[in-house]
């Protein structure tokens, strides 16, 4: 929730190098103190998601490159 605690901090977000020059079909990536952070780039103040980190490498272990 944000404004709800004073030592809250917004994660420093990224976007993968893949996401084409545009950038606007992608999600960005955060990852945080035990958890690693999903985002809908087009929509950054919208819904967003966490997952620990032994399952962000699972997914990624998982993907194409």
């Amino acid at each position: 929730m944000r404004g709800a605690s004073s030592t809250y901090s917004e994660p420093n977000w990224f976007k993968s190098s893949y996401s084409g020059s545009q950038g606007d079909d992608c999600v960005e990536v955060a990852h945080g103190p035990g958890a690693v952070h999903v985002r809908d780039s087009k929509t950054q103040d919208g819904p967003r998601f966490a997952v620990s980190p032994e399952a962000w490498r699972d997914f990624l272990g998982r993907i194409e490159p």
